[in-house]
């Protein structure tokens, strides 16, 4: 079985280890040589999720990562009281890990598997080629724009947020540094995510509409907002686009889209990578089940992807839309009533629950 995986980003590479880990051959192929990520971008991954990547894709060594155990939610109209509180006896909810770091975790180890092999990407007419020489039993898209995606999934409903996401990462004084918290500020949702002792990420999204904003007043409101930490150095500033969007289609015959291009959402909970990774479990069972079947892997994979992962994608991808343009319209009224009824909401156990499971395994709760 011959699989060809176009990208080379983290979901091309966690994807890529999952199948050689069934002794599938795979050829990653990909536009540049060397994908580097900014070093003070972070993900999250839920306990869940990560249980899965240790077990199926690689093990994470624990020296890698940042136990998260609580997360609490503020608004900048309640400023002193949280509004939601997740914890779960002490337990881990989150772990925190660098993209960079990731990305070189994966990349070496699928440098020693005899299965895989890199190909770059020297022109448009490979995109062509690859499709006539019919060499690959499953091809598996993970770039946004390329001639195959322009051809066969150019169809989505899109969302433009018109916000910038500035990310950066705190060097402060030690602390324990086990709770991330949010604030739902007027500007946008301001992230303090822990990843050591030492450092915490951030992610604060500003929307546009406020104005524009320099690396220089970013650093002001961080200051303002930031609560806890006695900080040393703030790092690099790094900044992007933030836009939604979800494809009307995922396969088309052998050819399947995956990764951000069939699901991107806002960051504001943390759950882009964590989508990603439920997808990899579907669809390396899928294929699974074909091998102890002793089928072969053909368009019918990328069907029964579709089939059962578009309408959960859908759904969790509008709840995340519910939550930012619940908090965007109660940051733009002047009464505190909103924040106060999600308070006392936040209070129930059974609805804290709920929210804690589908933020660690999405709708399949």
């Amino acid at each position: 079985m011959n699989v060809c995986i176009i990208g080379n980003g983290l979901t091309s590479l966690a994807l890529a280890k999952n199948l050689v880990n069934k002794k599938i051959n795979v050829h990653i192929c990909h536009k540049d040589k060397n994908n580097t990520f900014p070093s003070n971008r972070t993900l999250g991954i839920s306990k869940n999720n990560f249980e899965y990547f240790c077990k199926k894709i690689f093990p994470i060594h624990k020296k890698k990562i940042w136990e998260i155990k609580k997360i609490e939610i503020f608004t900048e109209k309640i400023k002193k009281d949280k509004i939601l509180n997740f914890e779960k006896n002490k337990k881990v909810l989150f772990l925190m890990l660098k993209n960079d770091e990731l990305h070189k975790i994966l990349t070496n180890q699928l440098m020693k598997e005899k299965l895989f092999k890199k190909i770059k990407i020297k022109n448009n007419i490979f995109y062509k080629k690859i499709l006539i020489e019919k060499k690959y039993d499953l091809i598996i898209n993970c770039e946004p724009n390329n001639e195959i995606t322009k051809k066969y999934f150019s169809k989505k409903i899109f969302k433009n947020y018109n916000n910038i996401a500035f990310t950066t990462i705190l060097k402060h004084e030690a602390l324990p540094n086990k709770t991330a918290s949010q604030i739902f500020t007027k500007f946008g949702p301001i992230a303090f995510l822990p990843i050591s002792e030492t450092e915490t990420s951030i992610v604060y999204s500003i929307n546009l509409n406020q104005g524009n904003f320099s690396d220089l007043k970013i650093v002001e409101l961080i200051k303002k907002y930031n609560t806890k930490y006695l900080i040393k150095k703030i790092m690099k500033i790094d900044k992007f686009e933030l836009k939604s969007s979800n494809a009307r289609n995922y396969y088309y015959k052998n050819i399947i889209a995956f990764g951000d291009y069939i699901h991107k959402i806002h960051p504001l909970a943390g759950q882009g990578f964590n989508m990603t990774i439920r997808d990899i479990k579907v669809i390396s069972q899928i294929i699974q089940n074909r091998i102890n079947l002793g089928m072969q892997i053909d368009s019918s994979v990328g069907m029964e992807f579709e089939k059962k992962t578009k309408h959960i994608n859908y759904i969790f991808s509008n709840g995340i839309d519910f939550i930012y343009e619940f908090f965007n319209f109660e940051s733009r009224i002047k009464s505190e009533n909103l924040s106060k009824i999600l308070k006392i909401f936040g209070k129930n156990k059974l609805l804290n629950n709920i929210i804690t499971k589908y933020a660690d395994r999405g709708l399949n709760i």
